[in-house]
């Protein structure tokens, strides 16, 4: 039985200061992880997600369902896929997408114990109907000792719909298998479109989700046991893909991570960010996980991703403030008419030339510095860092730094693009490098704004601050229900 939703200030730990996000999208309470199903369908953004109704730990996966037409204001709509006791996917609907195959909406997904690829089908994107032939595809291919077999990622070519399965080839290494159809129910194998080394890039290769942008085609997979979303850009021909540039999506709480192809022809991508507290803390808020800001993809001339906010967030805004020129070596706090609420915001910081080792903001800053977090670019080491040492009093929370190469280019200035939301942090540098955090603060004067400079001096040329409104949620209403 779903318990009911939190208000935003009960079942916190130890405090009574909000933590739950509201700039982001979760479900009412209890779990969610994946994104699944995400698809531009008929004007509206269809978002799916791996759905555990039922605790706020995980456990047994539906698929959740949120729609909207312009990625502020959504509706909560009925669960798409619940398990069924003696089906393929009795022990869980797991991850994977949404098509519209000959003008039927289709969703292709995993089922559990074993691992087994799975359809239905909707007229109205509200009911879904499961294929009574399940699974579509049973077993992994012959004479291939796989170390996983899920995440179904389909797109159609020459007349042929292809899919990917996140898989693993045992002493190898990560791999993603491509299959063929002409109907999305009789698969035949073909090869591992791209295999990685386990040294290197894990050894199962989750949520693989595979597109162009550009001139060239893009590879994501979410590696066991690296926890983070890799991207390889590279060339797709004869149906194997020949990756020449890799990186990482982002460097911190962010997984399995899906895209889409939108109505403007935009890539865009959402990931699931998890906590980083306590199974405990969990159970007790009521809720875990949410999903990213979505973030507009496109291709740098290395090669290498370019992510950007969507610029829909902007309608989001309230008010707004600038500050300017401002030395940051003395990490004096910020005057609390720049700062506002310092809980829910959204901040440009632009830098000038700097001469210090490291330099960015504090946030969620306590008066005495008991509590806050670090968002600096280290110089020496050419990263990008949020430090978590003192971001939170409460003893579940995590504590450890969170980082991932990054380094500025000749003459380039530093440009941090951050999203606070309670206890989620979304870090955007230059445009090319991501850092999603979880941070707890529990003190209700935690939320100053201080500038960051050590090992010598660095300018802040300006910071834009705006305050940010939730999100608008809303609840499904049948036909006939409403008035």
């Amino acid at each position: 039985m779903t318990s009911s939703p939190q208000t935003p200030d009960s079942a916190e730990t130890n405090t009574s200061v909000s933590q739950r996000p509201v700039t982001h999208l979760m479900p009412p309470s209890q779990w969610l992880n994946d994104p699944n199903g995400l698809i531009f369908h008929e004007g509206q953004y269809h978002l799916f997600y791996q759905y555990g109704p039922e605790k706020a730990n995980w456990g047994l996966k539906y698929w959740g369902h949120f729609v909207s037409r312009d990625l502020v204001t959504w509706t909560h709509l009925p669960i798409a896929l619940a398990p069924a006791p003696g089906s393929p996917d009795k022990d869980g609907c797991w991850s994977g997408s949404a098509v519209v195959h000959e003008g039927v909406p289709t969703l292709i997904y995993t089922g559990v114990h074993p691992e087994v690829q799975c359809l239905a089908t909707s007229e109205d994107m509200l009911t879904w109907r499961k294929h009574p032939g399940n699974p579509v595809i049973a077993a992994p291919p012959d004479g291939l000792e796989v170390t996983g077999f899920r995440d179904p990622c389909p797109w159609q070519e020459d007349g042929l719909w292809h899919l990917l399965l996140g898989s693993g080839i045992k002493d190898v290494g990560g791999a993603a298998l491509l299959y063929t159809s002409p109907d999305l129910t009789h698969w035949q194998y073909r090869h591992p479109l791209c295999v990685g080394n386990r040294e290197e890039t894990g050894t199962v290769w989750e949520c693989p989700d595979f597109f162009p942008l550009g001139d060239k085609w893009v590879l994501l997979v979410s590696p066991i046991p690296l926890g983070r979303v890799l991207y390889f850009t590279g060339t797709y021909r004869d149906k194997k893909f020949t990756p020449e540039a890799q990186g990482v999506c982002d460097f911190g709480d962010f997984y399995a991570a899906k895209s889409m192809l939108d109505g403007q022809g935009r890539r865009l991508l959402w990931g699931w960010v998890w906590e980083g507290w306590s199974d405990r803390a969990q159970h007790r808020a009521g809720w875990a996980g949410a999903l990213s800001l979505p973030r507009v993809l496109s291709l740098r001339k290395d090669g290498t991703l370019a992510m950007e906010p969507a610029p829909e967030l902007e309608a989001l805004r309230q008010q707004h403030r600038r500050l300017t020129d401002r030395n940051a070596e003395a990490q004096a706090a910020l005057p609390e008419e720049i700062v506002g609420n310092g809980r829910t915001l959204e901040l440009r910081a632009e830098f000038g030339a700097a001469e210090a080792r490291q330099y960015g903001l504090r946030v969620r800053c306590s008066p005495d510095g008991s509590e806050e977090t670090l968002l600096y670019y280290d110089a020496a080491e050419k990263r990008l860092v949020a430090e978590r040492a003192h971001s939170s009093l409460n003893p579940e929370a995590k504590r450890e730094a969170q980082s991932g190469a990054f380094a500025l280019e000749p003459g380039e200035t530093l440009s941090l693009h951050i999203f606070l939301d309670n206890s989620l942090v979304e870090v955007y540098a230059n445009g090319r490098a991501c850092l999603t955090t979880r941070i707890y603060p529990t003190r209700a004067d935690s939320c100053g704004i201080r500038l960051h400079a050590q090992g010598g001096s660095a300018l802040l040329t300006s910071l834009d601050v705006w305050t940010l409104r939730p999100l608008t949620m809303q609840a499904h209403e049948p036909p006939g229900k409403a008035g």
